[in-house]
């Protein structure tokens, strides 16, 4: 296999499992060392010890709650001393409190959109200076269709994730100029922990929607991140890839 980012080193957010896990998996696997950055030491523990088993020493597992602006500051500082510099961020963090809008407590929103849109600004507020500096660097947020189209029952998640693309677009704007891209990936419904719970109705339904006919997977994501994260998108910034199966056309 070819090793595009071989030298380089990545933080993923959100990578104890899911697309985030298979994120981090498909960067190690080319030749990146892994920053896994998880709410908890155990889910960042068990992908980093994944990647390690493949890729020694490839990478590192830490926790934080990527909404505490001091700690993820802290974080990054860390990170950078550990690795040495970051050339990839990809902030992959984000939940769910669902609810119609006329019952969504404050707490519910503030939840989401606190994890959602704030880390993800946290998170790239820790590695500018870095990148600027170096004068290089990737940065991919993962967005997703509800943020274009909107969601019953998802008010909260729905603004996060159309504020997350907003904010995308702003950074692709600020840090162009020391050739750090910012881009969106946009999942559509994928098999994940997120998914799973929908009942067998839901799903029927949904895949009606989509023209491939099927959710994607952890790995359709990742794809998708390792494409913007390469050299061959050196020229690509302020973008939404969608990767929905055709749903959002």
């Amino acid at each position: 296999m070819s090793k595009p980012f071989e030298g380089q080193v990545a933080i993923v957010t959100g990578a104890g499992r899911g697309i985030g896990e298979a994120i981090a998996k498909r960067l190690a696997d080319g030749g990146a060392k892994v920053a896994v950055v998880s709410r908890t030491e155990a889910n960042a523990a068990k992908t980093a010890e994944a990647i390690n088993a493949a890729h020694a020493g490839a990478a590192k597992a830490y926790a934080v709650d990527v909404a505490d602006f001091q700690a993820v500051q802290e974080l990054g500082d860390a990170i950078v001393t550990d690795f040495g510099k970051v050339d990839i961020l990809v902030n992959n963090a984000g939940v769910t409190r669902d609810g119609l809008s006329m019952r969504m407590s404050s707490e519910d929103w503030d939840a989401v959109v606190d994890t959602n849109l704030k880390g993800a600004f946290n998170f790239i507020r820790a590695v500018q200076r870095p990148m600027a500096k170096q004068r290089k660097g990737r940065i991919i947020n993962i967005a997703s269709v509800v943020g274009i189209t909107g969601n019953a029952g998802q008010a909260n998640y729905s603004a996060s994730k159309a504020g997350l693309i907003g904010l995308t677009k702003t950074i692709a704007r600020e840090l162009s100029g020391r050739g750090i891209t910012s881009n969106v990936v946009a999942p559509g419904f994928i098999e994940t922990d997120m998914t799973a719970v929908l009942p067998e109705s839901i799903r029927t339904a949904v895949v009606e929607k989509i023209p491939l006919a099927r959710f994607g997977a952890p790995d359709d994501i990742a794809a998708a991140v390792a494409f913007l994260a390469g050299p061959e998108a050196g020229y690509i910034t302020g973008q939404v890839l969608v990767v929905d199966g055709g749903m959002v056309m």
